[in-house]
């Protein structure tokens, strides 16, 4: 999938994934398309990729690996 980028100097380009998260940590861009809302994210101002956040509740993922279970 490609994501499209926009650059300060308001050029636009098109990554991959794992570039986007590569411009997002060096803040080589200033916002990209964020395709399932179809919105802008604005980076420094919004909610972007590997920001992480605290959550308080009880870890519901799965802690033994699958071969566990087929007994």
């Amino acid at each position: 999938m490609l994501i499209r980028v926009m650059y300060p100097n308001y050029s636009y380009d098109y990554v991959d994934t794992r570039t986007l998260d590569r411009l997002i940590a060096s803040r080589h861009i200033t916002k990209f398309l964020r395709p399932s809302e179809d919105r802008w994210v604005t980076i420094g101002r919004d909610a972007v990729r590997g920001g992480g956040g605290t959550y308080g509740g009880s870890e519901r993922r799965r802690t033994e690996p699958a071969s566990a279970f087929l007994g």
